[in-house]
């Protein structure tokens, strides 16, 4: 099974400086680069956010409104919200598709944004034994969530040997088909070289969508 050759992460604009000093870090990397204290660390990484929060140093966070604790705990399995809150937050996510990107962009349309353009088998290559997939957006619990949990984060190594049979096992759910896309490509903690697999960068205008080049 082979990925494609590019992923996209969708950022802030006004972040744009600090991923380039940086790198792109995780949400949780952020809070420590920001000189928060525990405990206002601590609600930030497990509760969910319903707003955006502007950190000390202007660093935006984005909002977590569609994962509502009450739909997270009724799909989770052997996780707590606040648990899952907490690992989203210390991963870094690319979509495989400009589509699913997009429509994340529609929830922040009136701020302008940045979408990189990744070589994935690139960072696959330095990365690899951070790498998870997941076969779900992670972040969106509306609409007859999926189950999900920690096994929704499949190792990029089992993936390549077995497809999502680690999911299911883990999880207690039938097997998805092998030819089931991967939807997000995630990185265990900050990837702070990211510059180096940056293929192209494009800077979105309030409410402007994103159009990935063709190739």
């Amino acid at each position: 099974m082979n990925l494609p050759g590019r992923i996209y992460h969708l950022a802030e604009a006004s972040n744009w400086p600090v991923i380039q000093r940086e790198g792109l870090l995780c949400t949780s990397d952020l809070l420590l680069l920001a000189g928060l204290s525990e405990r206002e660390r601590d609600r930030l990484d497990r509760q969910q956010r319903l707003t955006q929060a502007v950190l000390p140093n202007g660093v935006r966070i984005r909002d977590q409104r569609p994962m509502p604790p009450a739909a997270l705990a009724g799909c989770l399995v052997r996780l707590s919200p606040q648990q899952w809150y907490a690992m989203l937050n210390a991963r870094v996510f690319f979509w495989f598709e400009p589509q699913r990107l997009n429509r994340q962009r529609a929830a922040c349309a009136a701020r302008p944004q940045v979408v990189m353009t990744i070589d994935a088998t690139a960072l696959v290559a330095a990365y690899r034994d951070r790498v998870g997939l997941t076969p779900i957006n992670t972040g969106n619990a509306r609409r007859r969530p999926a189950i999900r949990g920690a096994a929704t984060f499949v190792p990029y190594a089992d993936w390549l040997q077995s497809g999502w049979a680690s999911e299911a096992s883990g999880l207690g759910t039938r097997e998805r088909r092998p030819s089931h896309p991967p939807v997000e490509l995630t990185v265990s903690g900050s990837v702070p070289d990211v510059m180096r697999f940056l293929l192209a960068t494009d800077r979105l205008d309030p409410g402007q969508p994103f159009a990935a080049a063709p190739g």
